[in-house]
């Protein structure tokens, strides 16, 4: 069986470099064959500011940009974040999309891959954390944290991870799949 996994970059910035991290981790997910992967980039689906006047619980939704994200993220099974860390924590769009959404994100696996200074972006992905399970997903402990990420990009802007940075990705994909399994199986028994 496969699963539906959905892949989202966080970053909306002119110069960000969340599309080429992505690019890397996205042939590391082929490796993977339980997983169908489609790439939803913030940039592209662009977002407004929360402007739904119901609360997102209802899925009462008024505007298309939406229901289109809404029929996104609710056909997903697991999520991988691709995010910086700006000022210790994520960027306001990554946050923006996941307020949106209430129900679609409920009971499912999330996965990241961050990137950063020093840091790695791991402090985005500690504040991240808290509204992840504020709306019912299940953050894995396993993490691809890349510092000073620009190292891993080449002349033609091409991310090339070292041996550390392709197990990390490895192992997080091995248990998203069995979290993946575990809460696909928990949401189709409650129905």
């Amino acid at each position: 069986m496969k699963y539906k996994l959905k892949v989202i970059i966080g970053s909306t910035r002119p110069s960000r470099k969340g599309p080429i991290v992505a690019d890397w981790f996205l042939k590391i997910v082929k490796q993977h064959a339980d997983f169908e992967v489609e790439l939803l980039d913030l940039k592209e689906i662009d977002l407004p500011l929360m402007d739904e006047p119901n609360h997102p619980r209802l899925r009462q939704y008024t505007k298309e940009h939406t229901r289109k994200w809404s029929k996104a993220i609710d056909e997903a099974d697991a999520y991988v974040f691709v995010t910086p860390e700006y000022n210790y924590g994520p960027p306001a769009t990554l946050k923006n999309a996941m307020d949106y959404l209430f129900e679609e994100w409920q009971e499912k696996p999330v996965g990241f891959v961050s990137y950063g200074g020093v840091s790695g972006g791991t402090r985005a992905i500690q504040e991240l954390k808290l509204t992840i399970t504020t709306l019912g997903m299940m953050p894995l402990p396993q993490a691809v944290n890349i510092p000073f990420f620009t190292q891993f990009i080449n002349e033609d802007e091409v991310f090339e991870a070292n041996e550390p940075l392709e197990k990390s990705a490895h192992v997080m994909l091995e248990k998203l799949q069995s979290w993946t399994k575990a809460l696909k199986r928990m949401r189709e028994d409650s129905k």
